[in-house]
Formats: C-alpha cells, sequence, structure tokens
C-alpha cells in the first residue's frame, strides 16, 4: 500500500505561489511533477484538457483542486504535487470557488494510491486540519497534517451485490474522493455489509448503469452523462459528509 510520504516527496511541494487563472494553477503543479520525475510535460496538458472538456468538477471541496488526468505513456510513476496560492482563483465552479490549494496527481493505475486520497479527504474534511493546511509555513507541515489520519482503517469489502457508482472524467482521483466519503457514510448508517462503492469514469458509468443502484457524481458530469436509467445524484462537496448522506437517503429513501 503507498503511503503519503512515498507519492509526495517535500520538493514537490510549493507554498504561497502566485498565479493568474486557473490553467497557471495547473502547470505550477504540472511543473512539480515533471522536476520530481513523476510525469513529463505531455500530462500537465492533459490536465488542463481534462477541464477544460469535462468543467471543473476537479474542484472537489470549497477552495480545493485536484487536478488529475487519464493514465498514459506520460505518467512515469504515480506521485503527488501541491501547491498553496497566495491569491485564490476561480475554476469556474458554482459552489466551491475560489480554489487556493491545489494537488497535482499523475498515477499509473486507478487502486495503489487509494489511501492516500482516503487520507487526502480525510485532512479537507476536518475543520483543524483544513485551516492548518491553509496557515503552514513549510512542506514538512504540510506533509504532517495530510498524514495525521493514513492510519484510518479500509472499508471491508461488500458481500452484497448491489453497488453505487462515484463517476468523474477519468475514474482516478476526484470519483475516488467521492467513493471514500460515501463509504464513510455507509460505515456511520452500519450499511457497508449491504453495499458496495466503486470509482469509475464516464464512459464506463454508462455501461454499468445496469449493475448499479445509482451513480454520485458532480453537476459538471451529470451534465456529461446525460439521461441514464438509474438516479443520478450531484455532490458539490466531494469530502461532505452530510451532502452524502443525503444524497443516500433520497437514492434509498430513508
Amino acid at each position: 500500500m503507498i503511503d503519503l510520504t512515498d507519492i509526495l516527496p517535500l520538493t514537490a511541494i510549493r507554498l504561497d505561489e502566485h498565479v493568474d487563472d486557473w490553467r497557471e494553477a495547473l502547470q505550477a503543479v504540472g511543473r512539480l511533477l515533471v522536476s520530481t520525475g513523476t510525469a513529463t510535460p505531455r500530462y500537465t496538458q492533459a490536465m488542463i484538457d481534462n477541464v477544460e472538456k469535462n468543467g471543473p468538477y476537479i474542484v472537489v471541496a470549497p477552495g480545493f483542486a485536484l487536478a488529475h488526468a487519464r493514465p498514459d505513456s506520460s505518467v512515469l510513476r504515480t506521485g503527488m504535487s501541491w501547491i498553496r496560492l497566495d491569491e485564490p482563483v476561480a475554476f469556474g465552479h458554482e459552489t466551491n470557488d475560489p480554489v487556493t490549494l491545489v494537488a497535482g496527481l499523475a498515477a499509473t493505475d486507478a487502486s495503489a494510491h487509494q489511501n492516500v486520497l482516503a487520507a487526502l479527504a480525510s485532512a479537507l474534511a476536518d475543520p483543524n486540519r483544513r485551516n492548518a493546511l491553509d496557515t503552514a509555513t513549510t512542506p514538512q507541515q504540510v506533509v504532517s497534517i495530510l498524514s495525521n489520519e493514513t492510519g484510518r482503517h479500509p472499508v471491508e469489502t461488500s458481500t452484497s451485490q448491489n453497488l453505487l457508482l462515484t463517476v468523474c472524467g477519468n475514474g482516478l482521483g476526484t470519483s475516488l474522493f467521492l467513493k471514500n466519503t460515501t463509504e464513510q457514510v455507509l460505515d456511520a448508517w452500519a450499511w457497508t455489509p449491504y453495499l458496495s462503492v466503486e470509482a469509475t469514469d464516464t464512459i464506463s458509468a454508462r455501461g454499468r448503469c445496469s449493475e448499479a443502484d445509482a451513480i454520485l457524481t458532480s453537476e459538471a458530469i451529470a451534465q456529461t452523462l446525460g439521461e441514464l436509467p438509474i438516479p443520478v445524484e450531484v455532490v458539490d462537496d466531494f469530502t461532505s459528509m452530510s451532502q452524502v448522506d443525503a444524497a443516500l437517503r433520497h437514492i434509498y429513501d430513508v
């Protein structure tokens, strides 16, 4: 299992970086991925293209964007980068703009780094740790704050055939954030033995509708998916247990 310190080196963290817009923010995290040998410059452009194609769904929580693209030959190894902006920038997200924290994620597959994203989602959902990320003065402090809950126990694999899909453009980054939060809500409900949650992309989601009870995703991705034969619930803040709780109650009428 990959640990946060394995994929987010101190040299991939910049604090109080200045950018003029969201594209420059993605270029900044992309340069760090390149400088640490995680990806080639082509991956940076792929992250920008992803937002231009699918909209600002990568802004998964208030003030935070998780930049990523599909795994391809431009990804040299799984890794992350992190910047905090000196001034917030708008990505065009209706509820989570403006953004001050941007993480860049490059992954060789969609599974090895799930525990890292779970830890990251937990940090952003905790108001005290979120505030600490806004005021950290060194890269070491950032890693310490993000690593605080990497020991959270994994959700047990469900033996039920009931299935929820969390969907993003690539099935790699933001959908894993939403998957983690959904699993936390199911844990709180004691429903984990009865439902499983899988993160996937828009293409796979369309093909798997017959297997799932519902889809949880962002407004932008919901529009991309179009009309489907199962419910599609929109979640604005992928780290908000209350929003996911409300979505699940609507799906299952509880």
